[in-house]
């Protein structure tokens, strides 16, 4: 574990900050951990950090910090602006709304979850029907959900300089994008799997 532990000085400002940094999965620390870390204890935003060690500039964020020469005890200067109140405002809003990504996909990954064990024949064909309707209109309220997300991320108006929010918008959009094309991947495999029961049915009750 030792390896994986070190402990640095950061220089910002007139601060001198102690950071101890961890390294992620059993891997050795890197600079994208000393950088989070960073966050945490000036508030300075990762994209607007700037790391120097020994006179050079760090901007490979996967290195190790070993690879970097960096070890136990060693110090380090930062330089960087934390966010202005109004951004870390806008900042706290794009957060919640990822919560609320987040907790719309769960739901999500339930119904996709049923879909399958429905597929796998966990129910019996006369309940099946009704329970596809249930999941469709249960697909059809997380897609809603997106859309009203998107609509709402959108009507952020970020200025130019609030380059973390802008960021974090961006990688919103993108995200609730993907599960907008999950959704329409569930309803077409909800439809699917009520077509083949539907015409299993006509086929049984034509012998």
């Amino acid at each position: 574990m030792a390896g994986n532990t070190l402990t640095v000085t950061v220089a910002y400002g007139s601060t001198k900050h102690s950071i101890t940094v961890t390294g992620q999965d059993g891997n050795e620390p890197a600079l994208k951990d000393l950088s989070d870390a960073l966050v945490q204890a000036t508030g300075v935003p990762a994209p607007a950090q700037k790391l120097i060690f020994k006179g050079k500039s760090l901007k490979e964020m996967e290195n190790s910090l070993s690879s970097c020469g960096i070890k136990h005890g060693c110090k380090l200067m930062m330089i960087g602006k934390r966010n202005s109140p109004e951004e870390e405002s806008e900042l706290k809003k794009l957060k919640d709304i990822e919560k609320s990504v987040e907790q719309t996909a769960k739901k999500l990954e339930k119904v996709d979850g049923e879909l399958t064990g429905l597929k796998n024949g966990f129910l019996a064909k006369e309940l099946q029907v009704e329970a596809l309707g249930k999941l469709d209109h249960r697909v059809k309220v997380a897609s809603e959900q997106f859309m009203k997300i998107l609509e709402q991320v959108d009507s952020m108006t970020l200025p130019e300089n609030y380059s973390d929010c802008r960021m974090k918008k961006k990688a919103i959009v993108k995200t609730v994008q993907g599960f907008l094309a999950q959704c329409d991947k569930i309803e077409a495999g909800i439809s699917d799997h009520l077509c083949k029961i539907q015409s299993k049915n006509m086929v049984l009750a034509d012998t």
